[in-house]
C-alpha cells in the first residue's frame, strides 16, 4: 500500500509521542523524574527543532518543579546536576557541600517532583 506523504507524515508524528510516551511514562517515580532530567538537554534542542511532545514534557516539568515545595538549596542541586550538566562533586564545590549533600538534596528533590506527578496521575484517572 503506498502512502500520500501527508499520511507519512502523520504515522511519524505519532511514532515520536509514543516513543517519547514510552520513555517517560511512570513519572510517579523518583527515577523515572531523574531519567526525564539527565534528558533535559536534549528536550531543550528537540524543542527548539519544532518537537511539541518535548515541548509539552519540560512545560510539565518546570510545573512539576514549582509546584514540588522544594527548598533553595534543592532546586539549586536539581539546577547545577541536571539543567548545567555538573557531576555532583563540582555541583558540591559551587554549593560549598559535598557530594553526599548534593545526592541527599536531588534524591529529596526527584521524591517531591516525583509525587506531583503522582497527584496530576491519579486527577487524571478520576476524570
Amino acid at each position: 500500500m503506498k502512502l500520500r506523504c501527508w499520511e507519512a507524515i502523520n504515522i511519524d508524528k505519532t511514532a515520536k509521542e509514543r516513543a517519547l510516551d514510552a520513555k517517560y511514562s511512570g513519572l510517579n517515580s523518583p527515577d523515572q523524574v531523574k531519567r526525564l532530567l539527565r534528558d533535559y538537554n536534549a528536550l531543550k534542542a528537540r524543542q527548539y527543532d519544532g518537537d511539541y511532545d518535548a515541548v509539552i514534557l519540560l512545560v510539565d516539568l518546570a510545573t512539576a518543579i514549582e509546584k514540588a515545595g522544594l527548598t533553595k538549596r534543592q532546586r539549586e542541586a536539581l539546577t547545577l546536576v541536571y539543567f548545567e550538566d555538573l557531576s555532583q562533586v563540582k555541583a558540591g564545590e559551587r554549593m560549598g557541600a559535598s557530594k553526599q549533600t548534593v545526592n541527599r538534596l536531588v534524591n529529596v528533590a526527584t521524591s517531591k517532583v516525583a509525587r506531583v506527578y503522582e497527584e496530576w496521575t491519579k486527577v487524571s484517572l478520576q476524570k
